[in-house]
């Protein structure tokens, strides 16, 4: 071989060598990077995330994640918490009736696998969202409404209560008075309650449950047991649920809204954001006169939420603590 041709190949052969190890390089420092970026976002799970201050809820859902229970039984068994609180004023037993005086109760439940139950305008039973868990488990149908739902939960065992409290009676006599309809917003600083939750398995399910807006006209439905606008999840994604004027959230379908968001790269709090906006887009000014708060969770643990007005919160429970957060908002009054 001659001198020129040996040294160019050695020349050669020396650069594949240095590019060979460079790559090689390269490629261990993503692989450590990579590694790196997986184990500063790895989940912090399990994790249980509700609208507005419902701590007693939230521990509950905890406590049945610890148990071993599913995180479907701990979305169930958390909101049934709120739906027992006579106090409350706003979900289950106690709940605000309607201008006629009664007390009608909606709610919706999604697990893992994306199967989910709804009941819309039940009355005489105070747990709502467990009635919704045997509408998606023991039927061939999502949703079922007033009488047909409410035959069907003492079918299942319910028992028949009266729901409207003495508090709750008071309250709408008052009201008869001036019979002004008029969304307050953040009435009783607690109109439902959502609530998501993520087993250590990385699994989601979500409920919500009302009494609705309080003296609505009869027959009213509003946004928390429609799946997509109250509530919607995609266990390979996130979750969303949302609180407030639910004829506004209908509207933007806003919960199927925030997952899709997720799904193509919005954090949560980007997405609760992002939904805000949509609403008060189509709305001109008059979102001045109405609440609407959303809550979201990514598959990573990562949570959002995000309200028109100053005054909704999220209650989360992670890493055993369990916090109340003040919401960010849109509207900054001057």
């Amino acid at each position: 071989m001659k001198r020129r041709n040996f040294i160019k190949n050695a020349s050669l052969t020396g650069v594949g060598l240095a590019v060979g190890n460079s790559i090689l390089g390269c490629k261990q420092e993503q692989k450590e990077d990579e590694n790196t970026v997986e184990a500063s976002t790895k989940a912090l799970l399990p994790l249980v995330i509700a609208t507005w201050d419902v701590k007693n809820a939230t521990v509950k859902a905890w406590e049945t994640l610890q148990n071993g229970e599913t995180v479907l039984d701990a979305i169930e068994k958390g909101c049934n918490v709120e739906e027992d609180n006579a106090e409350g004023l706003s979900v289950g037993k106690g709940g605000l009736p309607d201008r006629d005086g009664n007390v009608t109760l909606d709610a919706c439940i999604m697990n893992s696998e994306g199967n989910c139950g709804s009941v819309v305008y039940l009355q005489n039973v105070s747990h709502a969202i467990s009635v919704a868990r045997k509408v998606m488990e023991d039927t061939p149908h999502v949703m079922l409404a007033g009488k047909g739902a409410e035959q069907f939960a003492y079918e299942s065992g319910f028992i028949k209560e009266d729901l409207l409290t003495e508090k709750a009676k008071k309250a709408w006599n008052e009201w008869k008075i001036k019979s002004e309809y008029k969304p307050i917003i953040n009435i009783e600083n607690h109109d439902t309650i959502g609530m998501l939750a993520i087993d250590k398995d990385g699994n989601l399910s979500g409920g919500c449950t009302t009494s609705g807006l309080a003296y609505k006209m009869a027959g009213r439905v509003g946004d928390s047991p429609i799946i997509g606008s109250g509530l919607f999840l995609d266990n390979e994604v996130g979750a969303a649920v949302a609180t407030g004027l639910g004829e506004e959230v209908v509207k933007t379908v806003g919960s199927f809204l925030i997952v899709e968001l997720m799904r193509q790269g919005m954090t949560p709090q980007q997405a609760c954001e992002e939904a805000i906006s949509r609403i008060i887009d189509k709305t001109n000014s008059n979102y001045k006169n109405f609440q609407v708060g959303y809550i979201a969770v990514n598959k990573r643990g990562e949570t959002g939420s995000f309200a028109i007005h100053k005054g909704f919160s999220m209650t989360k429970y992670q890493e055993n603590k369990n916090e109340k957060i003040e919401s960010d908002f849109y509207f900054k009054e001057p």
